[in-house]
């Protein structure tokens, strides 16, 4: 059972569960672990989170210690420390961020020599050493003890490598960004800007505590009113270490992840460039995307939730495009990870291709309602659920009643103190009874 790694590294609230101790014998571990003879560098960097520092000291200390070298980058968004690690020729990449989590949380994530994330039976032999840490025998003395360097041209290596992966321009194009106060800040408006759109840019800046605060993918109501007042052709909301896009359409409505699986899917099924006409999405996936592929030709495979599931299918059936109804994407034949910048200029490349906006892209599905609710319950009580005989036959009870017209999902989450219910069908009121229902049983058995 894991009691660090989630499904995206370790994360928790700064100083509290991410404390400066724990980040040392990470650096330890994972610099141990990871080490080889033909490389001796580990590139980090982080969001904008005021405890960035206090966990980028600690980690890089405990590297330094097994006698790696570490390469600092600063505040970069997640994807382009996947890409960084490949151009460094690094041993692994490390990226201090929560994400999508609110400022007082942090976390750690891993990235291999190649740029994917790290395989569970890594992460496992990581957190193994953590607790035998004390047992660990390594302290190399002298010219042996790592190295620190900064690197303060990495931001614009990232922003020539996304650069050339298109040969459009935006000119004419209007466009609303909001950073979230978070990584793509120090990328976003120089890329857009030198690729010739006209942008209007939000949350730009940070204090270190307003990472996500009301804004960024996952508050995107200030993109889709900024859309509507600039008269922009395309809204961009990024999370806050910059793998997460949500887009707004030039109406101001929001274009979740199965809306751009469903656009750019079908552009790329037009141009051939979708292996056995095949994208890779995951168990929350609206039914309605799996209608409309139905319709064209296109075939959904699903995983569990979690970009690194897709990644896993993606690379075994050799696919190209997959992603997350909450706005990861990966493009496999760009880069190894979810990219927001990334997968904004793919969405904006299949506009200018298809000559459409983004509002008839938008509308190629239609989405079945769904309800999304959290039961709050301990994280060694989380995974209990399906061992709980009478929450399971409240689930069968609840399958049965959806059987044809929808569907129940209950899973734990891989970052939080929560069981997800979601439920999805025609009729909204009564998803609403049937997963309030069921998040109240859930809290009760399990607490």
């Amino acid at each position: 059972m894991r009691k660090l790694f989630g499904t995206d590294g370790i994360r928790g609230v700064a100083n509290v569960e991410i404390t400066p101790e724990l980040a040392y014998k990470v650096g330890r571990a994972a610099a141990y672990k990871l080490k080889s003879n033909g490389k001796n560098e580990i590139v980090i960097g982080r969001d904008t989170r005021i405890s960035g520092d206090m966990i980028q000291s600690a980690l890089t200390s405990g590297i330094l210690s097994i006698g790696v070298d570490v390469v600092d980058v600063g505040i970069i968004p997640t994807p382009a420390i996947a890409y960084l690690t490949r151009y460094f020729n690094a041993i692994a990449g490390i990226v201090i961020s929560a994400s999508h989590n609110p400022g007082e949380f942090n976390g750690i994530k891993f990235f291999s020599s190649e740029g994917y994330k790290l395989p569970d039976e890594v992460e496992m032999k990581i957190e193994k050493l953590i607790e035998n840490i004390d047992e660990l025998d390594e302290f190399p003395t002298g010219g042996e003890i790592g190295k620190l360097r900064h690197d303060f041209n990495a931001v614009r290596e990232y922003i020539d490598f996304i650069k050339s992966r298109f040969e459009m321009k935006l000119n004419g194009l209007k466009i609303v960004i909001d950073c979230g106060h978070g990584a793509t800040l120090t990328v976003a408006n120089q890329l857009f800007t030198e690729m010739g759109a006209e942008i209007f840019v939000y949350n730009d800046d940070y204090n270190g505590m307003d990472i996500n605060d009301k804004c960024g993918s996952t508050n995107p109501k200030l993109t889709q009113d900024a859309v509507l007042k600039h008269g922009a052709d395309i809204g961009l909301s990024f999370d806050g270490d910059g793998d997460r896009l949500i887009a707004v359409d030039e109406k101001g409505r929001i274009m979740d992840g199965d809306h751009f699986l469903a656009a750019v899917g079908t552009y790329m099924l037009n141009q051939g460039k979708l292996p056995n006409n095949t994208i890779v999405g995951t168990v929350m996936r609206n039914i309605g995307l799996c209608e409309y592929a139905d319709k064209i030709g296109l075939n959904v495979l699903t995983t569990d939730v979690g970009d690194r599931y897709v990644l896993e299918k993606m690379i075994e059936g050799g696919y190209t495009l997959g992603g997350e109804q909450s706005g990861h994407f990966i493009f496999l034949q760009d880069n190894t990870t979810g990219d927001g910048i990334l997968s904004a200029l793919k969405l904006i490349e299949t506009m200018i291709k298809e000559e459409k906006p983004l509002s008839e892209l938008n509308d190629y599905m239609v989405t079945y309602p769904q309800v999304l609710r959290n039961a709050k319950v301990s994280n060694e009580s989380k995974h209990r659920y399906s061992e709980d005989e009478v929450i399971s036959e409240a689930i069968s009870k609840f399958e049965e009643k959806f059987k044809n017209s929808g569907r129940v999902l209950i899973r734990p989450s891989g970052t939080e103190p929560l069981v997800r219910v979601m439920v999805e069908g025609k009729d909204i009121d009564l998803l609403e009874k049937e997963s309030e229902a069921l998040v109240k049983l859930i809290e009760e058995r399990l607490n």
